[in-house]
């Protein structure tokens, strides 16, 4: 199958498309059932995520998706243009941040429940869960996740 791609303007009305259209390319390409939602929770956070980014940096970029289905897996690709180094819930390496290690929280003295809310990371920690494989890597101009889940390649 071929890559799908898709821009739409950061505003939180359209990313109910993108968990449309990433729902009927998974299901296109082979994604189970069974899948389906985690795949359509997954899309939403990310884009969620980079609408949210979009909007306080750069609300007249369009966000990113790119949805592709091979060689056994379904891949969704959504980047930001928002600016790297913003708080975005990242750590330098764009690895979700805002829980403490262990060892942090002996050195420092707090405990996360110390700070009321969720961490900082926790929509991508969300992302982290519900992917089979995910990837968090800094672009020139923001952030990029790269998620993917098993398909049986029937699409």
């Amino acid at each position: 199958m071929a890559t799908v791609e898709m821009t739409f303007t950061p505003l939180p009305v359209h990313v109910r498309t993108a968990r449309l259209v990433a729902t009927a390319v998974a299901r296109r390409s082979g994604v189970g059932e069974a899948l389906l939602d985690e795949v359509r929770l997954a899309v939403g956070e990310a884009c969620s995520r980079a609408v949210e980014a979009h909007q306080a940096q750069c609300p007249e970029e369009p966000v990113r998706v790119e949805l592709t289905g091979a060689n056994g897996r379904f891949e969704v690709v959504v980047t930001d243009a928002a600016a790297a180094g913003q708080d975005d819930g990242t750590g330098p390496s764009g690895q979700p941040a805002g829980w403490p290690a262990p060892g942090d929280v002996a050195a420092n003295g707090t405990s996360p429940l110390d700070h009321p809310g969720p961490p900082q990371g926790l929509g991508l920690a969300v992302i982290a869960g519900l992917a089979d494989d995910v990837q968090f890597a800094r672009t020139p101009a923001g952030l990029s996740i790269k998620m993917s889940w098993p398909s049986d390649g029937t699409g």
